[in-house]
C-alpha cells in the first residue's frame, strides 16, 4: 500500500476540502509533544473541543456561564489559523443536574434551550465555522431519543435550537451530528455502548439514516435553518463500507446540505497485530477517499490522534 508524504491538511486543501482536523481536550494541551503536532496546521487545519463547549462545562448553573475552556481552544485555533467547529450545543449527555432533573414545562424548557444556545453562540460569533447544534437526537433504531428535551418538547426542541443558533450567528453553519449514519438504512451495524469495556458492543438494527433524512426534509419544509450533517464515523476495524458512506452522504447533499466526517476513529481489539494496523490504515484511507469523492463533504475530523489518550465519546 502506497504511503504519501504530503501532510494531511495540505492534502485535504489541495483536494478542494476546507480542512483535515482533530478533536482535542484542554487537559491534553499541557503535553508539549502532543501540542506541537496539534498546532502544526499542515497536519491539522481544524479543531473540535471534546468537552469544553458541552452544556455542563458552559452553563453548570442556570444563567452562570463559563467559557474558559472553550476560549482556550478557540484561541489556539486563531493562533494557528485553524477552522473551528463548535461541539455540542444540545446533547442528552453531559448535562448539569439542573437541566437533567429540573421540573419543566414546554414554555420553561424552550426558554432554557433558547437562552443557552443564544448565549453560547453569541459569545463565539464569527469564530466558529460550524456548530453541532443537536448531537445524537436518535436512538440506534432510528426512533427519537427519550431525554429531557424530547420528553418535554417533542421534536420541537431541535427546531428551537437551530433557530436560536441562526439568530445568534447568521454566518455559522448549523449541523445535526450523529453516529451510525454511515451504515445502510435497513442494516445498522456495531457501535459500542461502553467506553470502558471493549467487549460491550450493541447491535443496532434500524434505519437511523432514513430517520435523519426524514427529519431534515421536515425541517427544510418548515423553513428551519440547517446547513449540514455530521457523520461521526466511530468505526470498528474492518467494518468500513466506503460505498455505503458515500451513498448516505449523497442523500443529504441532494437536499442541499453539506456533510462532514466529525469524530472519526477505527477501534482495534487488543492485542494489536501488524495485520490490524494494516487494516486500520486501509479503513482510514477508504473513509477519507469517500469524503474526497463527495463534493459537498467539507472535511474530516479525527476524534483526536494519540493512542495513549483514553477514548471519550462523543
Amino acid at each position: 500500500m502506497a504511503t504519501s508524504t504530503v501532510a494531511l491538511n495540505v492534502a485535504a486543501k489541495a483536494a478542494g476540502k476546507l480542512y483535515f482536523g482533530s478533536a482535542t481536550d484542554n487537559r491534553k494541551l499541557n503535553d508539549p509533544a502532543y501540542l506541537s503536532i496539534l498546532k502544526d496546521t499542515d497536519i491539522f487545519g481544524q479543531l473540535t473541543p471534546e468537552n469544553s463547549m458541552k452544556w455542563d462545562a458552559i452553563e453548570p448553573q442556570r444563567n452562570v456561564f463559563n467559557f474558559t475552556g472553550g476560549d482556550q481552544i478557540v484561541a489556539l485555533a486563531e493562533e494557528t489559523g485553524k477552522v473551528m467547529r463548535g461541539h455540542a450545543l444540545v446533547w442528552f449527555q453531559q448535562l448539569p443536574d439542573w437541566v437533567m432533573y429540573g421540573t419543566w414545562t414546554s414554555e420553561t424548557l424552550t426558554s432554557v434551550v433558547e437562552n443557552h444556545v443564544r448565549t453560547q453562540v453569541s459569545h463565539y460569533r464569527g469564530k466558529i465555522y460550524a456548530w453541532d447544534v443537536v448531537n445524537e437526537p436518535f436512538n440506534g433504531n432510528g426512533t427519537m431519543r427519550a431525554d429531557v428535551f424530547h420528553n418535554t418538547l417533542g421534536k420541537s426542541y431541535i427546531s428551537t435550537a437551530l433557530r436560536a443558533a441562526r439568530a445568534a450567528d447568521p454566518n455559522a453553519k448549523l449541523y445535526l451530528n450523529d453516529y451510525d449514519l454511515e451504515y445502510a438504512g435497513k442494516l445498522g451495524k456495531l457501535f459500542f455502548s461502553s467506553l470502558d469495556n471493549d467487549k460491550a458492543l450493541s447491535s443496532h438494527i434500524g434505519p437511523k439514516v432514513d430517520a435523519m433524512v426524514q427529519l431534515v426534509e421536515d425541517l427544510l419544509a418548515a423553513g428551519v435553518p440547517i446547513d449540514g450533517i455530521g457523520f461521526q464515523c466511530h468505526y470498528i476495524l474492518g467494518q468500513v463500507d466506503p460505498y455505503q458512506l458515500r451513498t448516505n452522504m449523497e442523500r443529504f447533499t441532494a437536499l442541499g446540505l453539506e456533510v462532514a466526517v466529525t469524530e472519526l476513529d477505527d477501534r482495534i481489539p487488543l492485542p494489536v497485530t501488524d495485520a490490524d494496523l494494516y487494516q486500520q490504515k486501509s479503513d482510514y484511507m477508504a473513509i477519507v477517499q469517500s469524503c474526497m469523492t463527495v463534493p459537498r463533504c467539507v472535511g474530516v475530523t479525527v476524534w483526536d490522534f494519540p493512542d495513549k489518550v483514553p477514548l471519550q465519546l462523543p
